[in-house]
């Protein structure tokens, strides 16, 4: 008997169908297999979500886009073996960076698939297209891209979005220290522009200001449209660099490119000269982080190149596990690949959907199951992944991963130093206390750092450097006022003067030869000076002075002379009848009046008692006391002097009128013997008020000064061509004042020395010196050999040589005016004197009062003193005379007192 058959009835459309166990068994397994492709959430039998997962990354045939599907794949597997409650269901689109696409693939997953994640993108301007999409429709977003500037504003915007990246911004930062680190001043920038242009502008504007913090600027900025936009790559980028060649920077910084623009903008650029020896190129993650899936010509072409990755370590279990899937499934789905080692965007990948995982293990039966919960979940994420920590903070990676700076050697790179984040450039990953420990430099901006291993001896210059082909152009002023510094003979086409003679003795101190060619220009210095700024020269050697607004256009090297305005005015002979008392001082004189009017009263104190020479009538007194005085300073005094202590004061005094009459004699035949000269006027403000007119160098900034600055009327300023007319308009009248830079009056004053003379300048400007490009390392280079000739005094020599004064006015290089002799000269002397006159003069006063005192209780008749009053006391003892009170003449006896 035949077995019968387990039909069971299923209800179709209302109508009742019966089918066999066999049948059901089929249909059971194929609508497990859609649901499962589909990712219907499903609660199976053993009680599992299945939760579907949406993945918008790279073309499906890029590299990148490749890892990212390989390493999702992996991480979907692996979680699946291990959830307990929920099964993950991946979905891919592949929108190829429209966003009008990104837009289409979203709305896709989001309401076709059912989507509970969805992660990516690389670029910013299309993440934050899913950002918003997924805010609408309630659905978190990881992504891959991050702005360069985070604000609390973008998680208000976008409170869905999560970003699984935080060190775009450190891998910029790291690129305007590399550039700091070797002083190069300018840079190039070159990007693919995405569909929007957000993201490449958000990170130029930030290496702008990145830049800014280490005195460097982007000078040019070459974009490149997204290479399926272009018909002839090749074509297209051969355009583009060669409208760089008329640019003098060579550091070139890469933001953005895809692998096969890179491909096409190294070749060319190899081709074309952009990467010689002193080229410098620096690319960041999108480049860096490939370069193991580029094939060796590829390699070759980028020789030099420095690039900034993400660290991530190689050396853990849980990444050699990961290698290994990732290796055996990647060449199994592309043969074509040579390489098959996980970079960067396949770890992100990875973690992502590994952060997906775990936070799904932490939603509990008792949780509603909903986005927000899930959000909750993955920001409350802590765990180390292949990438590095994972954890959040404001909706984006707490912890930023350090960089790793390589450089392309031959057909491979080779790993150079570490960038910490607030640390900066380092050789290991060890921090201590704060501090990095064996750092080959230090923080941003602070100064170099050890250039990266032994790959390469010299630096480079990130500067077009000059050529036999191609020399550099530099204007010399041909049309000068003082030939002593620039001279160019046009028929023989030589150069001379000081500052070619500096320029040559640089040259020689240079290390590398600097290939040149001089022309002469016959304009203004400051149309001059713009000539270098629109580079149509490459450099200006010459007396051109060193300015603020020049120097916001072009690159000075370190003045080779000082520099400030001079007034030059005409000196009139003095003459005056009262000249003899020209040697002195009216300070000097009044002391020395002084000084003989006391010493003579200290002689006939000392004298009177007992010299009948000083006795007599008081008019009598007085006058031999100042005659004898007088006499002396001539040394013809005839008054025999009967004390002692008059003896010493005479020639203490003697000896001070010794050295006056040497001092005056000498002095006032050095003002009669050489011919002075005063300056006629010296006020500029007088100058203004009388409409004066003064003289200056027309071609130089020295006219706008005056009249902008110190206010001279336009009419009032006459241009001076050459510094032998200015002699001539002084003799004419046609100038009361010239005014001159300093190195030139110097020159000025060392012909003409004789009849004019130079007002102290008040005013200072930054110097003399040889001007170049804006960001031009020529400049440095120069001004570390200008330095090091003044050092070794070279620079001294050649102004002695090229500068040197006239015959007349180099043998009298002092001030030719004699000047008055100063009281702080014989101060000293006067002291001597004055106290020797007051140690005699006391110890005689104090016998002789108590001599007086004595005579005058003896004597009978008399007034009592106490009744007299003071004055009439002083008369008293002024009239007394010892030999009169005792009634001898003889006035080595007659008191005992005299000394």
């Amino acid at each position: 008997m035949e077995e019968p058959k387990f039909l069971y009835p299923i209800s179709i459309s209302g109508n009742t169908v019966t089918l066999s166990r066999t049948r059901l068994l089929l249909l059971l397994l194929v609508s497990s297999f859609v649901i499962l492709c589909h990712g219907v959430e499903l609660e199976a039998a053993d009680g599992y979500k299945l939760i579907n997962i949406g993945a918008i990354i790279d073309n499906a045939n890029s590299r990148i886009g490749i890892e990212q599907r390989v390493a999702m794949q992996i991480a979907v597997g692996n979680s699946n073996s291990v959830l307990k409650n929920y099964k993950l269901a991946l979905y891919f689109r592949h929108p190829d960076r429209d966003l009008l696409n990104v837009s289409i693939a979203a709305e896709s997953l989001i309401k076709e698939d059912e989507v509970k994640v969805i992660i990516g993108w690389e670029s910013w301007g299309e993440a934050a297209l899913l950002a918003e999409i997924g805010r609408r429709a309630q659905v978190p977003v990881l992504s891959f891209a991050e702005p360069p500037i985070s604000t609390p504003l973008t998680v208000d915007r976008w409170p869905l979005l999560v970003t699984m990246t935080n060190n775009k911004a450190e891998q910029i930062r790291c690129a305007a220290a590399l550039v700091g680190s070797y002083n190069w001043r300018k840079v190039i920038v070159i990007y693919e522009d995405d569909a929007i242009g957000a993201d490449t502008r958000d990170s130029v504007n930030y290496l702008s200001g990145a830049l800014r913090n280490v005195s460097s600027e982007i000078e040019q900025q070459l974009v490149l449209p997204p290479f399926s936009y272009l018909t002839n790559p090749k074509e297209y980028v051969q355009k583009e660099l060669e409208k760089l060649q008329q640019t003098q920077s060579r550091v070139f910084i890469v933001l953005q490119l895809s692998s096969s623009t890179t491909i096409h903008l190294f070749r060319e650029a190899r081709k074309m000269g952009f990467m010689g020896a002193d080229s410098v190129w620096i690319t960041t993650e999108t480049i860096a982080s490939l370069l193991d899936s580029y094939n060796t010509s590829v390699i070759s072409s980028m020789a030099g190149v420095l690039g900034i990755k993400t660290y991530f370590s190689e050396d853990n279990t849980s990444y050699l596990d990961f290698k290994a899937q990732f290796k055996t499934k990647f060449r199994s789905e592309n043969l074509e690949e040579d390489n098959s080692d996980p970079g960067i965007y396949a770890l992100k990948a990875h973690d992502s959907i590994k952060t997906v995982a775990l936070s799904l293990e932490k939603v509990t039966s008792d949780d509603s199951f909903s986005s927000a919960v899930l959000l909750e979940k993955i920001l409350s994420s802590n765990f180390t992944g292949l990438s590095g920590e994972i954890s959040f903070e404001g909706a984006r990676l707490r912890h930023t991963t350090a960089s790793r700076l390589i450089k392309v050697v031959g057909k491979k790179y080779k790993e150079l130093e570490f960038w910490l984040p607030e640390f900066g450039f380092s050789k290991t990953l060890e921090i201590e206390n704060g501090t990095k420990e064996n750092n080959s430099g230090s923080k941003v901006g602070d100064g170099a750092v050890t250039w990266p291993g032994d790959l390469k001896l010299d630096i480079p210059k990130g500067w077009a450097m000059p050529t036999e082909a191609k020399p550099l152009i530099i204007g010399v002023p041909g049309r000068t006022s003082f030939d002593k510094f620039v001279k160019v003979s046009l028929d023989n086409n030589h150069y001379e003067g000081f500052c070619i003679d500096l320029f040559r003795e640089v040259l020689k101190v240079l290390d590398y030869a600097l290939p040149y060619k001089f022309v002469s220009y016959n304009g203004s210095y400051d149309d001059l000076v713009e000539y270098v700024h629109n580079k149509s020269f490459d450099a200006v050697v010459g007396d051109i002075t060193i300015l603020l607004e020049r120097a916001k256009n072009m690159e000075f090297t370190v003045p080779y002379a000082e520099s400030g305005l001079s007034m030059i005015v005409q000196l009139q002979t003095e003459e005056s009848a009262w000249m003899f008392i020209k040697p002195f001082t009216k300070e000097m004189w009044a002391v020395t009046g002084a000084i003989l009017i006391y010493t003579m009263c200290i002689v006939w104190i000392l004298e009177h008692p007992y010299n009948p020479e000083f006795r007599g009538p008081w008019r009598n007194q007085i006058a031999t006391a100042l005659w004898f005085t007088s006499s002396s300073l001539f040394f013809a005094h005839r008054e025999r002097v009967h004390s002692n202590l008059t003896r010493l004061v005479v020639v203490v005094w003697l000896f001070v009128v010794l050295i006056l009459n040497s001092s005056y004699t000498a002095s006032l035949s050095s003002m009669l013997t050489v011919r002075r000269m005063k300056p006629d006027l010296t006020d500029i403000e007088w100058l203004k008020r009388a409409n004066l007119t003064v003289g200056c160098d027309g071609d130089s900034f020295v006219r706008k000064y005056l009249q902008n600055v110190i206010g001279f009327k336009s009419e009032n300023i006459l241009n001076v061509s050459y510094e032998y007319d200015y002699p001539k308009f002084f003799q004419n009248n046609s100038i009361a004042a010239a005014f001159l830079e300093l190195p030139y009056e110097k020159v000025f004053m060392g012909q003409f020395c004789k009849n004019y003379t130079a007002i102290t300048p008040t005013t200072r400007f930054g110097g003399l010196a040889f001007a170049f490009q804006k960001g031009s390392p020529i400049a440095a280079d120069f001004s570390e050999a200008i330095l090091k000739l003044s050092e070794n005094g070279v620079l001294k020599k050649l102004e002695e040589s090229s500068l040197a004064s006239s015959r007349e006015c180099s043998t009298n290089l002092s001030n030719d005016e004699t000047e008055s002799l100063e009281l702080s000269s014989f101060w000293g002397l006067y002291l001597i004197s004055g106290a020797t006159s007051t140690l005699c003069a006391l110890p005689f006063l104090v016998k002789l009062l108590k001599k007086y005192r004595q005579n005058q209780a003896a004597s009978q008749g008399n007034v009592a003193l106490s009744e007299l009053s003071f004055w009439s006391k002083v008369v008293r003892f002024a009239k007394y005379s010892p030999n009169n009170s005792s009634g001898t003449n003889n006035p080595g006896t007659a008191t005992g007192i005299q000394l």
